[in-house]
């Protein structure tokens, strides 16, 4: 399928700038509420406005496109319909508690690979883009991966479940991480860990995740030069190109260490 990805870059880029001024108006005038889902995964009024206004806008702009949403439909599977993959807010509980690290993604797939992806936040002003095979940008600036840092001096980022039943292994990891790393930062965007990670402000980012959480950010640092990976099995059903089970994304000098620091019994 040929698609124009220029066209469709300007496209995402625009829906996740409106999106991302919806957020911070709600915020600014204290226009939402807050709910919680399954798991006590807390969901906003904001989230559910911006998943209906970027579903709108796909459907009006690409009516033979689907769209997988974190909000609106959950339960989608790749094929050759180009697939928008979309997380209205990446980072709801920072949003809800006014902090600056949240975002907007959007990835675009189109025969079960990513295209395309952008993910915008708002509260720090970027604009994170990446088109397969054209490198990864932040606000028009070419992104590298920090690669060639040693392990010791690695800046880590990982996040933590809703779900609180099973902690051991992932404290292990974090001990191991902590013992052999320079340190761990939680941030609650995996989205923009990822992000992080082709802006060299990060050398690694582990965490099993959602597809939403993932979909534009892997393609970002992948196209800034990072490897993508597992460090345990995957699990659940989701096409592997948008299953963020288990999820490892580093500079390509750490993988082999990351992947030791990171197996635990």
């Amino acid at each position: 399928m040929t698609l124009n990805t220029d066209k469709l870059l300007a496209f995402a880029k625009r829906i996740s700038s409106h999106a991302g001024t919806i957020m911070v108006e709600a915020r600014e005038k204290k226009g939402f509420s807050a709910d919680y889902k399954a798991d006590h995964e807390l969901v906003t009024s904001t989230d559910l406005a911006i998943d209906h206004y970027l579903c709108q806008e796909i459907i009006a702009a690409y009516p033979d496109h689907r769209i997988l949403s974190e909000e609106s439909s959950p339960n989608l599977s790749l094929d050759a319909v180009p697939t928008w993959v979309i997380d209205p807010i990446d980072g709801t509980v920072n949003f809800a508690h006014h902090h600056r690290h949240v975002a907007v993604s959007i990835g675009l797939y189109v025969d079960g690979q990513r295209l395309l992806g952008v993910v915008y936040a708002p509260f720090l002003d970027e604009c994170y883009w990446a088109i397969k095979g054209q490198g990864a940008y932040l606000n028009g600036e070419r992104l590298w991966v920090a690669d060639g840092v040693s392990l010791r001096n690695a800046l880590v980022a990982t996040g933590f479940p809703y779900q609180k039943n099973a902690l051991e292994k992932l404290i292990k990891r974090v001990s191991n991480v902590l013992h052999q790393c320079q340190d761990v930062r939680r941030n609650g965007s995996a989205a923009l860990d990822l992000c992080w990670v082709a802006a060299g402000r990060l050398q690694a980012y582990y965490e099993s995740v959602k597809p939403w959480d993932m979909a534009a950010g892997a393609l970002i640092a992948v196209e800034a030069g990072a490897v993508l990976g597992r460090y345990d099995e995957v699990e659940s059903a989701w096409p592997l190109e948008i299953n963020g089970d288990s999820l490892l994304v580093c500079a390509p000098s750490l993988y082999d260490a990351m992947q030791q620091v990171l197996a635990v019994d």
